[in-house]
């Protein structure tokens, strides 16, 4: 017989031998399982057939059979490797190329010779057990060894990307992504009421961008969202909670951000299982040790930390190749210093989450938090005047909502002290979830609601005056809501402030922030009168705040950037001018040559920050120089803050242009020394030891960055009124 024909035929007696095997030996059990009369006559049966014997008699043959199918098998690929090498005319030229460009090869081959059974992927392109194949895989699937003479280089068609782009128009109807978004899951049926809910104010938004866009051509955009916590591979630990008061930010940003791609009108794939990932994505199968062939189907991936997680176990290799395209959504942000893995590692940053080596504008966070990374926000719904003036008519001055749906929310130390005032002036209220009876740990006085649906909730908070923090949860959605809805949000100030320091909710998170309240933005973005941060331990500061409230008229108030035409205008603004896949130019050019001549930096008019000079040759960047603003911190301040005291915004984007000797110069600082080097405090320098440092790799731009010894050298920029991550001139 030919040589497949023998393969198919072992195979077939190898399977009956197993089969028999397994029939025999459940047999040989029913011995001692039961008293019954068949079984007692099986067991007899078995006993005359002297199974012991015949038992070790087929398994020799099984095994005689197994190694000659495995033999035959390696026969086979041989034999099919020479086929093909005579056929191609390669016969002698499977030997291991020396080739010093490809050091790594050699190397490569060893291991695909020990390991290449142990993952699909490898025989799903083509790897047999030849050194032919493995060459082959090694030199035109992953980039180990040099590319073969014999073999045809030509392009494949599917490694060809269309160039052909598309126009983006806006869309109004959301009925098609709330097919796509799904069913199955408590999670996903909260994220369509949501979408439902705001579809008319996104279509009211739409069409207001459309106008200020003065209707543009916009290319629309091949985007994966895919949701990595809602998998059932990560736990999807938050769809049993949305029914019992669980935290549902998460789920109100993801809902938006699904809603806001599909208005600005991208072709968009939603993913939230890791088989729809595979899909999506075209990745071999197997266990993910193979790479993606051929070009990214996407131009934008949003996913989070697990959906990053789970790209890598399935991406392989290609994830380091593609990672550009990704946009990681995280609610807390990761730090430049966390994000770089070797220097993380070197010097004490490393975290579970974070060292991912991507550029830090590619973490997108739910509150603009360090300008490092992108703030991608969520949406809270807006008024229109005739529900402002009613919720004006019908407050009801002396009713307080607590903020906390969670019964864990409410063991916060001393909680007892300020309800007990609070209640001497006001009449509290509650939405606890509780399935039987009331939680303990709610005050009697306290009229809980229990878990309220999104509009009775709203009800609720049309009519209240104050609503009210006990510090925990931080920066969530629920506070945004209340003082649209015309509430007074009172918070706790927190001496110190809670960091990875010193408090365990953030052990662990890639940042190094020091959050002074429960929700940082609302006090700094917001403030008084529609925010009120005070010491909660201090009875009379307490008491007074409360008095004072009361007496207050506060309008229904919402930040432009938590509206949906903000929200919209802003993730616009990322799609189309991010840009992380071209490797950003140095400045000034390496090769000496410049556009400007001199120092490209300027005074500006009656002020004591530089820009760029109008006269000189910008550089293309987004932003654009333009809304350039250098300055130095104050020692020990990060550019954060130093941006912020000048009413500005440390921009990222711009560090390349002031990481060198011409910012220094125009800055006035005295340098006995300039040093380069991984440090994500630089560019930064000392007054005191006359020593300046500038930023040896750019993943290490830093606004958060600061040291006691160092004043720091700060690209700040401009913004637009309410949309603090765009500048002046960025739309």
């Amino acid at each position: 017989m030919g040589v497949v024909e023998s393969r198919g035929v072992l195979r077939k007696i190898s399977d009956m031998l197993e089969v028999i095997m397994k029939r025999v030996d459940s047999l040989s059990r029913l011995d001692n399982t039961s008293d019954s009369r068949r079984l007692e006559e099986l067991s007899s049966a078995i006993n005359r057939m002297q199974p012991a014997g015949l038992v070790e008699r087929i398994q020799a043959i099984a095994q005689n059979v197994s190694n000659m199918a495995v033999r035959v098998e390696q026969i086979l690929q041989n034999s099919m490797a020479a086929g093909r090498a005579v056929r191609d005319g390669t016969t002698g030229q499977c030997e291991i190329p020396r080739d010093p460009r490809y050091p790594d090869c050699p190397g490569k081959v060893e291991w695909m010779r020990a390991r290449w059974t142990s993952d699909p992927c490898y025989a799903f392109y083509g790897v047999d057990g030849s050194d032919c194949s493995f060459l082959i895989y090694l030199s035109e699937v992953e980039w180990f060894c040099p590319p073969l003479a014999w073999r045809n280089h030509t392009t494949s068609p599917t490694t060809k990307k269309s160039s052909t782009k598309r126009q983006a128009a806006f869309r109004t109807d959301l009925s098609s992504l709330l097919e796509q978004v799904g069913t199955g899951k408590e999670s996903l049926s909260f994220m369509k009421r949501r979408i439902r809910r705001l579809a008319a104010q996104w279509s009211t938004a739409a069409q207001r961008l459309d106008s200020k866009l003065h209707r543009r051509w916009r290319e629309q955009k091949k985007i994966l969202v895919h949701v990595g916590f809602l998998t059932e591979e990560s736990g999807d630990v938050f769809s049993p909670k949305v029914l019992k008061g669980g935290p549902l930010g998460e789920m109100v940003q993801w809902a938006d951000i699904l809603t806001a791609l599909y208005v600005l009108g991208h072709n968009l794939k939603i993913s939230v299982s890791v088989k729809e990932l595979q899909g999506f994505l075209g990745v071999p199968p197997g266990r993910g040790s193979c790479p993606l062939t051929g070009p990214l189907p996407f131009d934008l991936i949003y996913t989070d930390y697990h959906g990053l997680q789970q790209m890598r176990q399935h991406m392989g290799l290609s994830l380091r190749r593609h990672k550009c395209h990704i946009r990681v959504i995280d609610t807390f942000g990761t730090e430049p210093a966390y994000n770089h893995e070797e220097y993380a590692t070197l010097h004490g940053y490393r975290t579970n989450w974070g060292y991912w080596n991507l550029n830090s504008r590619q973490y997108m966070t739910m509150f603009p938090h360090t300008p490092d990374n992108s703030f991608m926000g969520f949406v809270t719904e807006e008024l229109n005047s005739t529900e402002k003036r009613s919720i004006q008519l019908n407050k009801v001055r002396n009713m307080a909502v607590v903020y906390g749906k969670e019964v864990s929310m409410w063991k916060l130390q001393g909680k007892e002290r300020f309800l007990q005032i609070l209640h001497r002036y006001m009449e509290v209220h509650g939405t606890v979830y509780y399935e039987t009876q009331r939680p303990p740990e709610v005050p009697a006085f306290v009229k809980n609601h229990g878990l309220l649906p999104q509009h009775e909730l709203q009800t609720l908070l049309r009519r209240a005056k104050l609503f009210i923090g006990f510090g925990f949860p931080y920066e969530g959605p629920a506070p945004l809501e209340a003082i649209a809805n015309g509430c007074v949000f009172l918070q706790p100030k927190f001496h110190p402030p809670h960091s990875s320091l010193n408090h365990e909710f953030f052990r662990g998170k890639p940042t190094s922030r020091e959050v002074s309240s429960q929700h940082p933005y609302a006090e700094q973005y917001i403030g008084p009168p529609h925010v009120i941060t005070v010491d909660f331990n201090n009875s009379d500061e307490f008491e007074s705040s409360v008095r004072e409230i009361m007496r207050s008229q506060v309008e229904p108030y919402l930040p432009y950037e938590y509206t949906c035409e903000g929200m919209l205008e802003r993730v616009h603004a990322y799609i189309q001018h991010q840009e992380f896949c071209i490797p950003e130019a140095p400045f000034p050019p390496a090769n000496g040559s410049r556009a400007w001549q001199g120092n490209p930096f300027v005074r500006l008019p009656n002020s004591t920050l530089l820009g760029w000079a109008a006269n000189g040759s910008a550089p293309s960047c987004w932003p654009p120089l333009s809304a350039l603003r250098l300055l130095e911190s104050a020692e020990g301040q990060s550019c954060v803050d130093a941006c912020r005291g000048a009413d500005l915004v440390c921009e990222p984007a711009f560090f390349r242009f002031v990481n060198n000797k011409e910012a220094l110069v125009r800055l006035e600082v005295q340098c006995e020394a300039v040093e380069s080097e991984m440090n994500h405090i630089f560019p930064a320098f000392s007054v005191q030891r006359r020593e300046c440092g500038l930023q040896k790799d750019p993943l290490l731009f830093s606004c958060a960055g600061l040291s006691p010894k160092y004043r720091r050298v700060c690209p700040c920029r401009d913004f637009r009124r309410g949309q603090v991550a765009l500048c002046r001139d960025c739309l």
